[in-house]
């Protein structure tokens, strides 16, 4: 399937989704705990659901009634459990793996073909070095796992996915010896880190920093019961925002902050670095954005989701956008960074590819095209973003964003958008 988007001017209201990241974390730690354990405003999307379906294939009992979930009984150590298929979801698979870990039996987890070309080979690894049994090909899915694991040191490395060492940190406290976890190198996507121990303090377990983003220490604990209010997502805020930069001021983005850490919050300082002035509460986001933005240069190697959105706004900006410490995004859904590259040219943008990065410059010839999302959700709707700004451009796969923002297309068509599903 492709859209067909031209050239619009957005105004009036939009709902900034629920944040994907602690809805994985939050529905796995209330499997977890069980006894009732609530998670609000959730985010109802095709990632969340595989999140879902896992925590009742390992045995939760558990109600959804609008936007919230109840927990009845928690997940079954002692459960015999079929096949796991994570679909799409990279963060679904991986946190997972680790609560495979804790059954004796073993357990098979895949996902589709995207899927199936994302590394697990360090968390297997860490996962063999405390007990586990595990195979895989080519350290990629579809992975065996057999337990249980009995906890004490482990290594892992911080450059592939803070994901991994998220699938450690909720996996540790229900061990026998809980664990004493080393990160080797630099770690990326620090923030993401910083929720999932945040979202096990709500649930009753802590997490003890011996070195921040190098060592901690997970003694055996039990999860208790919660309730979890899920805050707005800032990966999707990021997209709203630029598409308020590129294709109208006159946005109000509503949207539940509350005052967990978020990694991507820091595109709030992007954008006031390229000169827009952002004005913030608690429960709503406006901006206004110059004529022109003044570039800069732009590290974000905690940050990798930003990639796109910030991308695009290489459109309307005066000077370079320069791009770096993000090699790790091309280890996402898709390559993010040569994928960038190869379809943002189309439209006229002078493009620059680096190993961790890209430098991108505007042009005086920027025209429509034809682009190519290869079924990523975030590249999707930054392509569609940038086409309202150009116009006359196709986008493939709109179905890409049952991911993260179902409705998407329906929203921005909603205050001004114009975008046409072939």
């Amino acid at each position: 399937m492709k859209c067909k988007v031209e050239k619009s001017k957005i105004s009036g209201q939009i709902i900034c989704p629920a944040n994907k990241s602690y809805t994985h974390r939050a529905i796995f730690l209330a499997s977890l705990a069980g006894k009732n354990s609530e998670v609000k405003n959730f985010l109802h999307s095709a990632d969340t659901t595989a999140t879902i379906e896992a925590c009742k294939k390992f045995g939760a009992e558990m109600i959804i009634e609008n936007s919230s979930i109840i927990v009845k009984n928690p997940i079954k150590f002692d459960k015999i459990v079929p096949e796991i298929n994570t679909e799409n979801s990279g963060t679904t698979i991986r946190i997972a793996s680790g609560i495979a870990s804790l059954f004796s039996e073993e357990i098979t987890l895949t996902g589709d073909s995207s899927l199936q070309k994302r590394p697990m080979q360090p968390l297997l690894d860490a996962l063999s070095s405390i007990g586990a049994q595990c195979n895989s090909t080519d350290g990629k899915p579809p992975i065996k796992i057999k337990g249980r694991i009995s906890g004490g040191d482990v290594k892992i490395p911080g450059n592939f996915s803070s994901q991994f060492i998220s699938a450690l940190l909720i996996s540790a406290p229900l061990t026998e010896k809980g664990i004493n976890l080393t990160i080797e190198g630099n770690l990326v996507s620090k923030p993401y880190l910083d929720a999932t121990i945040a979202t096990m303090r709500k649930f009753g377990v802590s997490v003890q920093t011996l070195i921040p983003y190098k060592r901690y220490n997970i003694t055996p604990q039990r999860y208790k019961e919660a309730t979890f209010t899920v805050p707005i997502d800032f990966s999707s805020l990021a997209l709203l925002l630029s598409s308020t930069v590129l294709n109208g001021d006159e946005i109000t983005i509503k949207g539940n902050i509350g005052n967990l850490p978020h990694g991507d919050e820091v595109f709030i300082d992007i954008l006031e670095q390229l000169g827009v002035t952002v004005m913030i509460n608690e429960e709503e986001i406006k901006i206004k954005s110059p004529e022109k933005l003044t570039g800069g240069k732009f590290d974000l190697s905690n940050s990798p989701d930003l990639l796109p959105p910030l991308a695009i706004l290489a459109l309307k900006s005066s000077s370079p956008i320069e791009i770096v410490n993000v090699k790790h995004a091309r280890l996402k859904e898709t390559d993010r960074i040569a994928i960038i590259a190869r379809e943002l040219v189309k439209l006229g943008i002078n493009i620059q590819e680096k190993e961790d990065g890209l430098i991108l410059e505007s042009s005086e010839n920027l025209k429509g095209a034809e682009l190519n999302s290869e079924n990523d959700h975030r590249l999707f709707m930054s392509f569609c973003i940038a086409g309202m700004y150009i116009g006359d451009c196709t986008v493939s796969d709109p179905e890409s964003v049952n991911v993260s923002f179902p409705n998407f297309i329906e929203e921005m068509n909603r205050i001004g958008g114009k975008i046409q599903v072939d």
